[in-house]
């Protein structure tokens, strides 16, 4: 089901045509570890999920249900947080997952982050709806730069959150509504729309297109069926910011509110299968991971020095045809996926310490940088299993590298790697990036080493799953 009006927006790239600062690091201090499904947490330990008055459950086997709404942003409340105007919506997607009285449910956001206080508030209102238990909740975002913020601390004044929270109201609704025997299948392709960010300049390591950098360039996609092989979600998973409108100005001096790349990828899934399918994107390990071909962008000259310039209103050409690049790779995938029942549906929380260091605010390259210790941070980390495919995440960016060592390692057939759960926190460089002194390691609270000790908890927790 879809609550949507299309009488004065347009998808990316689609019409007339607002960038990124805040990113809060939401990130819970303390994880218990459960498990749906499995051993960790028994049936008396934990409500049991809601009967037939929200969707009803099944004895067994895998059910799924997806909703989806958008977030409106009325002109009453522009300008909103530097943005002028809307070009395209953003929505909020929620995928409901039980598996006899087990319920799961997966939130995604059109938005760049969200703080704790957010996430909790979401929570809230998808136990409210669903039955689901908060910590069976997995809140994530697409990490769009062109959205307004939700500052932590202020989800509860926020007139931008009401709009979230009404949007997932109506989504959570739906989803549970449209709870269905479902079969689920997986496939992987190939997509060349990102490119490593990190370029050598004359003055140190910057941003730009590192065409020679390490890139994760596969596209793990997810599908869930009814009991007619009709599609009732199809999810994409892909290391990439969406970021081809960060900071650009229209010539009109707009800056429009956009869903990116992620929201363009999506919507030609959408479009392709009609108003029955969900699409969702799941943001990959895109620290370093930038769009190919972005609006507002970096160059580099012979003499290795930096500029940026802005394509402004020629930007949305861009966005159109890389979303439509990514998501016909996505259907093209989706196309080939044989689903079938699923016969595990778990979720595993855990968290690892790490030690943490003095975020720093870049604003070009640099040679030499001392990085200050600030004590320890917890990182949680979540595993979804569902079958033979696996998503494991966490909430800060990691690095490309990482992401494709915790694929190499894994041992299920199909593994996403997720950035951004839990509303989002800074990146978590890989070594070399300290290395380097580059964007990601400067702009971040956690230390050198940090990346490593995570990729090395969930290539055990992996383990642990699969026996």
């Amino acid at each position: 089901m879809t609550v949507k009006d299309d009488s004065k927006k347009v998808q990316p790239g689609g019409g007339p045509v607002h960038r990124r600062s805040f990113l809060g690091g939401s990130v819970a201090a303390a994880v218990a570890a459960v498990s749906i499904g499995g051993t960790q947490a028994s049936a008396a330990d934990r409500k049991a999920a809601p009967t037939a008055a929200a969707g009803g459950t099944s004895a067994s086997g895998l059910r799924a249900g997806a909703g989806k709404a958008v977030i409106e942003i009325p002109s009453s409340l522009l300008p909103l947080d530097g943005f002028t105007t809307v070009h395209d919506d953003l929505y909020v997607r929620i995928l409901l997952l039980e598996d006899g009285s087990r319920r799961v449910a997966l939130v995604v956001l059109d938005m760049t982050s969200i703080g704790s206080d957010g996430v909790a508030a979401l929570r809230k209102i998808v136990t409210d709806a669903a039955g689901v238990e908060s910590a069976d909740i997995v809140v994530t975002v697409t990490h769009t730069f062109s959205t307004p913020h939700v500052n932590p601390g202020s989800a509860a004044t926020s007139p931008f959150m009401k709009q979230v929270s009404q949007a997932a109201s109506t989504a959570v609704t739906a989803a549970v509504k449209a709870l269905q025997p479902a079969r689920v299948g997986f496939g992987t392709g190939k997509c060349d729309v990102n490119v490593n960010r990190d370029v050598l300049t004359a003055d140190g390591w910057w941003l730009g297109t590192g065409e020679s950098g390490t890139s994760d360039k596969s596209v793990g996609v997810t599908r869930f069926d009814d009991a007619a092989g009709n599609p009732i979600a199809v999810l994409v998973n892909y290391a990439v910011q969406s970021s081809v409108m960060l900071d650009s100005v229209m010539a009109n001096g707009d800056h429009p509110v956009t869903a990116d790349l992620a929201g363009a990828a999506v919507a030609h899934i959408e479009k392709q299968y009609g108003v029955d399918t969900v699409g969702f994107f799941l943001v990959g390990a895109c620290s370093d991971q930038s769009p190919a071909f972005r609006s507002k962008r970096y160059t580099i000259d012979k003499d290795k020095k930096w500029s940026q310039t802005d394509a402004a209103d020629a930007g949305w050409l861009l966005l159109t045809v890389q979303g439509e690049r990514l998501g016909t790779e996505a259907v093209r995938v989706s196309q080939t996926v044989k689903t079938t029942a699923a016969a595990t549906l778990d979720l595993v929380t855990d968290s690892v310490t790490v030690d943490a260091v003095t975020m720093g605010r870049p604003t070009g390259p640099v040679k030499t940088y001392t990085f200050t210790p600030n004590g320890t941070a917890d990182v949680p980390i979540w595993v979804l299993r569902i079958g033979d495919g696996v998503f494991a995440g966490v909430a800060p960016e990691l690095c490309a590298s990482t992401g494709l060592s915790i694929k190499k390692r894994s041992p299920f057939a199909h593994t996403a790697v997720l950035s951004m759960l839990d509303g989002g926190a800074k990146s978590m460089a890989d070594s070399t990036s300290y290395a380097r002194i580059t964007y990601e390691a400067v702009n971040s609270t956690y230390a050198q080493g940090s990346a490593e000790k995570v990729a090395a908890k969930i290539d055990d927790m992996l383990d642990s799953l699969r026996g």
